[in-house]
């Protein structure tokens, strides 16, 4: 087992580098399917969701190399099957990208339904949706996925989501992209990592126009051929740590963003009284004064994302004053509360709204990762509360925040990585 633990109380300083964007990546990286060539991408992040999907890419033989620890030169082109290795598929959520680039350059596609962390259903009917309309039959039985298209290649369509799906938006994009014709999808959703992976598809050769607006529109394309492409920085591991400081307290910069995506999180963290500087490619987050609370309701970009509701609510357990949190994306995803409440915090849940009343401290406690943005919550009230905070299956946090330790022991953090037995009070072996 390894688990953290987090001395908390201190005030960080200093400087965060931020990686690849994991969102983005993981569309990406199965992306390079659908290339006749090698594409060299950059800006990789090294965390467990990537590594995963490589392997899973290797094992369908692709041709991987490393050039250095964030920059791989992917090759498709001995992957001759539309099937992927079902085991695998079903330890990562984004698998189901590799049905819809399996499909658009196979014409079939065959794998089991994604998994990944657990916090509510999440259908994946629209996707299907957009896959059928395009031209292919998809059954799901047995937890498979198997879709083929009669003619052999997929038609262009005009699709219309009956809700806005970043998963869906991104599948049905890496499935159009080859169609015969044009695909146009309605009511398309709008963040940042649709934005790269379009451009990443442009960049090799796709058509695609409109993305990051509610229409997007593509032209399918016979060939796409190899290149270069830098994946964004990622967008929620920028707002952890800006929450991380405004919660602990101290100035840090963090360098390696683009702003203009953190301002649905920045916004709201000023409004709890945290100071944002921006500077060119970094934001400065300083915190001197108390927290205040406020309101927030998870949207859609550009409003404030699902992904961040769990770290800005273990922010808002000490804010001064009652502030409510409105989850209306994800089903489901307040169920790590319970780990907030074993700290001190007052919260109380009533289907998708969280009423939270602020209170003067933390308190440290031995708490586990629900999921991946459940567990960076954890790890912002360890760094808050007083005491040794214990963070059990922390492999949901590494699952998408590169060298977490490392980077916030860095700025100051007294956390360790700790491997251990199940049941043992204390760590057998301090890692970091």
């Amino acid at each position: 087992m390894t688990e953290y633990i987090i001395r908390g109380g201190k005030p960080l300083y200093g400087e965060i580098e931020i990686s690849g964007a994991k969102n983005a990546a993981v569309a990406i990286i199965p992306a390079a399917l659908l290339v006749d060539g090698v594409c060299r991408i950059e800006n990789i992040p090294q965390i467990s969701d990537v590594t995963l999907f490589l392997n899973i890419l290797k094992t369908m033989g692709a041709d991987i190399r490393t050039v250095n620890k964030h920059t791989m030169d992917i090759d498709c082109r001995g992957i001759n099957a539309g099937e992927g290795p079902s085991e695998m598929m079903r330890a990562i959520r984004a698998s189901y990208y590799l049905i819809g680039a399996m499909l658009g350059r196979f014409g079939h596609a065959r794998g089991a339904m994604p998994g990944g962390c657990d916090f509510g259903v999440r259908p994946i009917d629209q996707h299907i949706k957009g896959f059928k309309a395009m031209g292919a039959e998809v059954d799901v039985m047995d937890g498979m996925i198997i879709a083929d298209t009669p003619g052999g290649r997929l038609k262009g369509a005009n699709i219309y989501l009956d809700v806005v799906s970043v998963g869906a938006t991104m599948n049905i994009m890496l499935a159009a992209v080859k169609a015969e014709g044009k695909t146009v999808i309605e009511n398309a959703a709008k963040e940042p990592h649709i934005v790269d992976l379009a451009n990443f598809l442009n960049s090799m050769g796709a058509d695609i126009k409109g993305a990051g607006t509610s229409v997007i529109k593509i032209n399918g394309v016979d060939h796409m051929n190899g290149g270069f492409y830098s994946i964004i920085p990622d967008q929620i591991e920028a707002g952890t740590y800006l929450a991380a400081v405004a919660g602990a307290g101290g100035e840090v910069v963090v360098k390696n963003v683009i702003p203009k995506h953190l301002e649905c999180i920045t916004a709201k963290l000023e409004e709890m009284g945290a100071e944002i500087e921006e500077r060119g490619d970094a934001v400065l987050v300083r915190r001197t004064k108390p927290l205040r609370s406020t309101n927030v309701k998870t949207m859609p970009y550009p409003g404030f994302p699902t992904d961040m509701q769990p770290q800005i609510t273990a922010l808002l357990a000490m804010a001064q004053g009652t502030s409510m949190v409105t989850e209306d994306v994800w089903d489901d995803r307040f169920r790590y509360v319970s780990q907030l409440s074993r700290m001190g915090a007052n919260i109380h849940v009533d289907g998708k709204i969280a009423v939270i009343q602020g209170v003067e401290q933390l308190k440290a406690a031995p708490v586990r990762a629900c999921d991946l943005r459940a567990g960076a919550a954890m790890v912002i009230a360890g760094l808050c509360a007083e005491g040794n905070t214990r963070i059990e299956d922390v492999h949901y946090i590494e699952r998408g925040y590169e060298n977490i330790v490392e980077k916030l022991r860095g700025v100051g953090a007294d956390i360790v990585c700790v491997s251990s037995e199940p049941g043992d009070d204390k760590p057998a072996e301090a890692l970091a």
